[in-house]
């Protein structure tokens, strides 16, 4: 039976580059494209990186009860259709969602069998890295993020694999590995040192959160 693939990061944690390379390496997945508030960005394209809504739209949508999730973050909107679900799951292919921990607890509540992979970043500079690398977010922003990031490392726990994301090729056959079910040593439970390695990585973003001006 088709299940749903739900992969959270904190935000520069590359859970997207992930997917969608993901994608590239198997047949048996399609990506769920996300609803935003938020602006495009340099290179996005509507229907493809997300669907872009205004507020409105977005409000209107999640009463009409269109939506499967969806949380807030930075200020804007993020959520997942149940439209794009059912699709997807119609075509007997697993559906790879790219989402954020609140939304990720709402599928976890919705679709039992759903498999959820939190993916770590190597380091807390490297994620500064990918933030910064951005170019998009002012210092105030990547603070925010930062600060965020850290609490959000406190979910690990709550999902059913972790990885580290030291490249994406290495991520994705970490991925892979699960999905062909050669993954239970990435499992959260498997994993001793794993909530040691957190909290280590949760100080360092606090700390580097602070140098940032």
């Amino acid at each position: 039976m088709p299940f749903l693939l739900v992969l959270s990061a904190p935000s520069g944690g590359g859970k997207t580059s992930i997917a969608k390379m993901l994608l590239k390496a198997r047949i048996d997945l399609d990506y769920s494209v996300s609803v935003t508030t938020r602006p495009k960005r340099n290179g996005e394209q509507d229907g493809k990186d997300y669907y872009f809504l205004t507020l409105s739209e977005f409000e209107t949508r999640q009463a009409r009860g269109e939506l499967l999730e969806w949380a807030q973050y930075s200020g804007q909107y993020y959520g997942t259709l149940k439209s794009e679900i059912r699709r997807i799951l119609a075509s007997g292919r697993n559906a790879v969602l790219d989402v954020e921990i609140e939304g990720a607890r709402q599928i976890r509540a919705t679709y039992r069998d759903s498999v959820h992979i939190f993916v770590l970043p190597p380091s807390a500079g490297v994620l500064v890295e990918r933030l910064t690398g951005r170019n998009t977010e002012d210092p105030e922003v990547v603070k925010a993020r930062l600060a965020r990031a850290a609490e959000e490392l406190e979910a690990v726990g709550e999902y059913d694999y972790a990885i580290v994301n030291k490249s994406l090729p290495e991520a994705v056959a970490d991925i892979s590995a699960i999905l062909d079910g050669r993954g239970e040593a990435r499992r959260v439970s498997q994993q001793p040192e794993l909530l040691n390695r957190v909290e280590q990585l949760r100080r360092e973003l606090a700390q580097v959160a602070t140098t940032i001006v």
